[in-house]
């Protein structure tokens, strides 16, 4: 998306949060006549942030606070189904969190964090609505994609064990990552509409007939990968900015408000 003939009138921004500053900076322009920010990378352009270090907080804090009210992402992941094939494109649904150094809430009464503890429901992570529009822009696009699938959210920076890639497998994991976790929980506190392009690119290592999963052969199938999801977010960007959407804004924020619970006087 730094593409500057996708971006229109394109102008960085640097924020700070209080939870710190982004991956990186906030490019604000117009996709298609539709107002957009785009953070530049969550890896840093350098691609030196790895998944754990990653400021998710201050990420989604500043996409909130530029406007935004949906965040649709695009990130790489392995296969743990043979159906879900390198190359296609999933519209995940459920996620399987296997993270442990993360801080996956706005609520944890420190300084400069919103008042009390909230226990966000998480039991349909994804908004379904936009992963609607994605899949029916993907099927008249004739873009191979999945309409769902359960992600399972590893620690990294390294990839699974053939044993931890095979258990993962029989939990019923379709996908599996480094990055959706905490950013969809977030994003669901913050009270937007999130969804992600999820780009196979490899399956992980439970195959004993495939090649394990490894940098060289990520990047070779991303290639591909990414030239979809180009196309695909170029195509639902202006259905979503053309659906009414107040109402369901209104639920999600809903969701939050009557999900926090305020200290005791």
């Amino acid at each position: 998306m730094d593409d500057p003939d996708i971006l229109e009138n394109r102008q960085e921004k640097h924020v700070t949060t209080p939870y710190g500053k982004p991956s990186d900076v906030l490019v604000l322009g117009k996709i298609e006549g539709v107002e957009c920010v785009v953070l530049a990378s969550r890896h840093g352009r350098k691609h030196d942030v790895m998944p754990t270090d990653i400021n998710y907080r201050a990420n989604i804090y500043a996409l909130k606070e530029e406007g935004c009210t949906h965040v649709v992402v695009t990130s790489a992941c392995g296969s743990l189904k043979e159906e879900y094939e390198p190359g296609h494109l999933v519209f995940p649904d459920q996620f399987i969190d296997r993270t442990t150094k993360r801080v996956s809430t706005f609520y944890d009464g420190k300084q400069g964090s919103p008042k009390g503890i909230c226990h966000m429901p998480m039991h349909e992570p994804y908004c379904p609505h936009t992963r609607k529009i994605l899949t029916e822009a993907a099927k008249e696009l004739k873009l191979p994609h999945h309409e769902s699938g359960t992600m399972v959210v590893i620690e990294g920076p390294r990839f699974s064990s053939k044993a931890e890639s095979r258990m993962f497998k029989m939990w019923g994991g379709d996908i599996i990552g480094m990055t959706a976790v905490p950013e969809v929980v977030l994003a669901n506190e913050a009270g937007l509409c999130y969804a992600s392009i999820s780009m196979v690119t490899d399956y992980d290592c439970w195959r004993d007939d495939h090649d394990p999963v490894s940098v060289e052969a990520v990047k070779k199938t991303f290639k591909v990968n990414v030239a979809n999801a180009k196309k695909l977010l170029l195509n639902v960007i202006p259905r979503i900015a053309s659906e009414k959407w107040a109402e369901i804004t209104k639920e999600r924020e809903a969701a939050v408000t009557n999900n926090i619970m305020l200290p005791s006087s």
